[in-house]
């Protein structure tokens, strides 16, 4: 199991809940099983490839994922994965 961290962006696609904790082995398989309990993450997170969007951030704990093994980095109970969005304006 891991915890997931969700910003004010993304919470109406888990009722307003700011944390899910989900099952995985891996990065991927955590954003499985919460697609999976909550629709829509999918869309926003992964292109079409399956590959995460450029403009979404994940961190596992306190490092970005594409610094460590990307959907296949491992999670564990105590793991921590924070999405993040990039915003834009001007």
């Amino acid at each position: 199991m891991a915890t997931i961290r969700l910003p004010n962006t993304l919470r109406p696609l888990t009722a307003g809940q700011g944390e899910v904790v989900v099952e995985g082995d891996d990065l991927g398989a955590a954003l499985a099983a919460l697609e999976a309990v909550h629709p829509g993450f999918e869309e926003r997170l992964l292109s079409a490839d399956g590959r995460l969007r450029g403009f979404v951030n994940v961190f596992i704990d306190d490092t970005e994922c594409r610094q460590l093994d990307g959907l296949a980095t491992p999670v564990a109970s105590t793991t921590v994965i924070t999405i993040i969005p990039a915003v834009a304006g001007g």
